[in-house]
């Protein structure tokens, strides 16, 4: 029997499918991903062109520029390896309902540019156009159609709506973490915070990774039960840290879902296309955001939880190992800086500590998360690996056995 609660939401899920459009949400991923927008590197005119297109959007959709910010643009300097310092900026648009407390919906915009910095994982591709049509053009034209829709649904919602898109993502969450120490933000006002990055892949055997559900008891219950409703595959995440722009939410004690449709053979390649994405995936994802938000607008602010280990609840894990660190996803320099080691772990029984700076695997040299995450996809369980570190200016060599 389907209960009373799921019914509601199945009722209301015919009214509102159809209101998200492929053909917008195409229109967004072509103009972003195309070639003239050069990959949309950090500080570049690509990535300019791209912060009017989003500005544009906001614009037709009636948003206004967040409080205390005196124009759309939100900038902030970005370490970019040999290039030093460039300027960049986040977009932030704001739809003000005159409500105590706000939902953010976010999705990073800018990507790898010509290959030039540093994360492409085509090699001797440094030239060569980037275009992220899936890594983030496809959360970026969720988000945008989600501004249009509160824009245009007749209906006061009872929350404030703050559309971000955020700059540096791929240098480090530095956008995000700007805006999160620079905007003005109350945590405290901030009911939840969604995160759209990499939707336009989703397959039916794969399905979607909810993650973040254990920051929030509400989300707790309300992520895998909406996702079942909607008939989407789906695999639960708990952790409200990752690779992306909710951690640096999370880390201010505000509850994040983390919408991913998973990695690819494209990814972060020259060969992440328009024409690859699932759009009719992307709009069964964008509609997720507005069932759950439609859910949310009948119940009092949700609650945050701190969440343990990474992963420590999923149904389904993309690595065949783990280490069991936190990264600190803010940290821009080079290596994997750890925040915190889960007790009996491969990490603590090698003697890793929280604030060393993970810097080899193995072979392999770890420069990123992302170099960290290709090492969890390619060891072996009960694999006997040296992994080295820098910890107080010293390296230090471990046996880590995974």
């Amino acid at each position: 029997m389907i209960r009373l609660t799921a019914l509601f939401l199945l009722l209301s899920l015919s009214v509102s499918a159809q209101v998200i459009e492929e053909e917008r949400l195409k229109a967004h991923v072509e103009y972003l991903s195309s070639d003239r927008l050069e990959g949309r590197g950090t500080g570049t005119p690509g990535e300019k062109k791209a912060g009017d297109y989003i500005i544009r959007s906001f614009k037709k959709a009636g948003l206004k520029p967040y409080p205390g910010q005196k124009g759309f643009r939100q900038e902030f300097m970005a370490k970019k390896g040999a290039a030093g310092e460039v300027k960049a900026h986040n977009i932030l648009g704001y739809m003000d309902n005159g409500k105590p407390y706000t939902i953010i919906i976010g999705a990073h915009y800018d990507h790898l540019g010509k290959g030039d910095q540093g994360s492409s994982l085509k090699p001797g591709s440094v030239g060569e156009i980037h275009n992220g049509a899936d890594d983030n053009a496809s959360g970026v034209a969720g988000m945008l159609e989600l501004a249009r829709y509160y824009a245009t649904n007749k209906k006061t919602e009872n929350y404030n709506f703050l559309f971000a898109a955020f700059s540096g993502e791929e240098l480090g969450l530095l956008g995000s973490k700007y805006m999160t120490e620079h905007s003005g933000i109350d945590p405290a006002k901030i009911n939840l915070m969604i995160n759209m990055d990499m939707i336009g892949r989703y397959r039916e055997d794969k399905g979607l990774t909810i993650g973040g559900i254990g920051t929030s008891t509400v989300l707790e219950k309300w992520g895998p039960e909406l996702g079942m409703c909607m008939e989407l595959k789906y695999t639960l995440d708990s952790t409200g840290v990752g690779p992306s722009d909710h951690s640096s939410f999370y880390l201010k004690d505000i509850p994040v879902l983390f919408l991913f449709t998973g990695a690819h053979e494209d990814y972060h390649k020259p060969s992440d296309d328009a024409d690859l994405l699932n759009y009719n995936g992307m709009k069964r994802v964008t509609n997720y955001v507005i069932q759950l938000v439609s859910h949310l607008d009948e119940l009092p602010k949700i609650d945050f939880k701190k969440t343990s280990n990474p992963h420590a609840n999923a149904t389904r894990s993309s690595f065949k190992v783990t280490m069991g660190v936190m990264p600190d996803y803010s940290f821009s320099g080079n290596g994997l800086k750890i925040d915190g080691v889960s007790e009996g772990r491969p990490a603590e029984k090698a003697g890793i500590l929280a604030g060393d700076i993970l810097l080899k695997v193995g072979e392999k040299e770890i420069k990123d998360v992302y170099g960290y995450m290709e090492v969890l996809n390619t060891a072996e369980k009960g694999q006997t690996v040296t992994v080295e570190v820098l910890r107080k200016g010293e390296v230090v060599r471990l046996k880590l056995t995974f």
